[in-house]
């Protein structure tokens, strides 16, 4: 097996959309991290509508005509955001209650899937990479179990600025290895 081949998430023309929603991402996390004092309303909201276009984006790379070799994972994770951030922008109320626990469902989806991600790019030069990423993905996603729990605040607005910026370079790294033509 020809390991130029290996691609996990597969290529897409569509590479610069994802990469636009990360740079989107970033700035959010750093305005977020800047002006904690806008509350979990704002943020909420601000995330509900970046998790309903990540979930149309992923959509549209699952259903295209050359959609990618991992089509059924950006299927599942286009579904998953769409239904959260729908939730979260439907109620401010239920968004603020709920709002840890659907950023670790997330973080916690998306760490199990870089990990499967990893493992299937054994034999590629820097899969570990993948490996590790899906470890921190999870790690937020516990911390954001463990604000939710607590139901501080602060903590949760802190690891929410810091997921905004990491999931932004996440998917900017991202756009980069799906994009066609670019081979490791």
């Amino acid at each position: 097996m020809k390991t130029d081949s290996l691609n996990y998430w597969g290529k897409s023309r569509y590479w610069w959309v994802i990469l636009a929603i990360g740079v989107l991402m970033v700035l959010c996390g750093f305005a977020y991290w800047f002006w904690p004092a806008i509350g979990f309303a704002v943020s909420s909201q601000i995330f509900g509508w970046l998790m309903v276009l990540a979930g149309i984006v992923a959509l549209c790379v699952s259903a295209g005509n050359d959609r990618p070799q991992g089509w059924g994972w950006w299927l599942a994770g286009g579904i998953i955001n769409l239904f959260i951030g729908f939730m979260l922008v439907r109620s401010v109320i239920l968004s603020e209650m709920v709002f840890p626990y659907f950023l670790s469902i997330v973080f916690l989806f998306w760490g199990i899937s870089a990990i499967f991600s990893a493992i299937s790019q054994r034999r590629r030069r820097y899969w570990w990479v993948y490996l590790i990423n899906g470890i921190l993905l999870m790690i937020i996603g516990f911390f954001f179990l463990e604000a939710g729990w607590v139901q501080e605040m602060w903590m949760t607005s802190f690891i929410t600025s810091i997921a905004f910026v990491y999931w932004g370079f996440l998917l900017s790294m991202l756009s980069y290895d799906m994009r066609p033509g670019i081979e490791k």
